[in-house]
């Protein structure tokens, strides 16, 4: 009986768990049917390094991906239209609409407020922490020019010694079929539906939230019930002792599945069953963010100019950069847990903080600030 239970609970794992992670590819592929072409267009305005940050959330947020937008980006550059200089911002700026994943899928856990406050406190340390490194390294970019005169210097010693390399993640091998099949079934010329591809993203948006609300309130269940204890004893075994680990541990699965979202959103089920901390959460979101940057690198040892490869490793330097920071700095290191923990407890209180912030800094106001640049520029 027991046996049999058991085997219940992690059959339910695992089919919660790539419902979980065939929603965040929907949802990806959703943004990039609605947004794709708009997320391109935007990388013509990038003279000024503000507004290339604010074009790189955008273009993030968007499309759901800053694997889209540091490709895109590296492909500009090695194309030589876009320089490393101006690619700096956008960089920067991907890595924080990246983010926007996993703050979405807190917001499964909105009618529940203890877990929704544990949720979003571990999306946003992401938030927190990338905001910080943008504070401190864009203004010295700007002066100093410190990571594209290092990544140059890196890439005269690699270019040329690799042919470049490809890595396809697990995660797209079981996930992109069904999402390539429900994008023709929308929008293929040979579908009853034939919807726009405007209409068909709307649909699968639909459907992907639909999924990864039921998928999150399952997985919450099952975990908590089946996985408490040996979750607890391998987090306070190893992350707890050494902030190392957790970073290990978020770089490992990030290059994995190629994908820092998933490794950030699959955190998010956990804490909200309280399975695991706040600051255990952001050590593995540091480690995430380093194993981001590796498909990047990889494919930009094969593109014909160095350039390509100087901004890759510019991605690479600056995560690792603040993640030497941070853990250098015991006071540093506190501070994204708190400000999350504090801003959460304002959106269990009123919702609508949540969704204003979700609205306001990955959408809102990067397009306010390219509409207003535009205009001012036009003039």
């Amino acid at each position: 009986m027991r046996r049999a239970r058991q085997l219940k609970n992690i059959l339910s794992i695992v089919f919660l768990l790539y419902g979980f992670l065939l929603s965040i590819s929907l949802l990806s592929g959703a943004f990039k049917l609605l947004g794709k072409e708009f997320a391109e267009s935007l990388f013509v305005h990038t003279e000024n390094p503000f507004v290339g940050l604010f074009v790189g959330i955008l273009a993030t947020a968007l499309v759901q991906s800053s694997s889209f937008t540091t490709s895109l980006v590296v492909g500009l550059v090695s194309a030589g239209t876009l320089g490393v200089q101006a690619a700096v911002p956008l960089i920067m700026g991907a890595n924080i609409g990246t983010t926007v994943t996993n703050t979405l899928v807190s917001m499964g856990h909105l009618t529940r407020d203890e877990e929704f406050e544990r949720a979003f406190s571990g999306a946003t340390v992401h938030d927190f922490f990338n905001f910080m490194l943008v504070m401190m390294f864009l203004p010295f970019e700007i002066a100093t020019g410190f990571l594209r005169k290092t990544a140059t210097w890196a890439t005269s010693l690699l270019h040329g010694t690799s042919s470049g390399a490809e890595f396809t993640s697990p995660v797209k091998l079981i996930t992109k079929p069904v999402v390539k099949w429900m994008q023709h079934f929308l929008t293929g010329d040979t579908s009853t539906m034939h919807f726009s591809s405007q209409v068909a993203a709307i649909v699968l948006i639909v459907l992907s939230l639909g999924l990864l609300f039921f998928c999150l309130s399952g997985l919450v269940k099952v975990l908590r019930a089946t996985l408490t204890s040996t979750v607890e004893n391998v987090i306070d075994r190893y992350v707890t002792r050494s902030p190392v680990f957790g970073i290990l541990l978020g770089f490992v699965v990030t290059f994995l599945v190629q994908s820092s979202s998933i490794t950030t959103s699959f955190m998010i089920p956990l804490i909200a069953a309280n399975l695991v901390q706040l600051q255990q959460v952001f050590y593995i979101t540091m480690g995430a963010n380093i194993g981001t940057t590796f498909t990047s690198i990889l494919a930009s040892l094969a593109a014909d100019r160095p350039e390509a490869l100087t901004i890759a490793i510019v991605h690479f330097l600056f995560n690792v950069s603040g993640m030497i920071i941070f853990l250098a700095i015991p006071a540093l290191r506190v501070l994204p847990p708190r400000m999350a923990k504090r801003f959460a407890s304002m959106a269990v209180k009123s919702k609508r903080y949540a969704l204003a912030y979700v609205l306001g800094i990955f959408f809102g106001l990067p397009l306010v600030m390219v509409l207003v640049y535009n205009m001012i520029k036009g003039a």
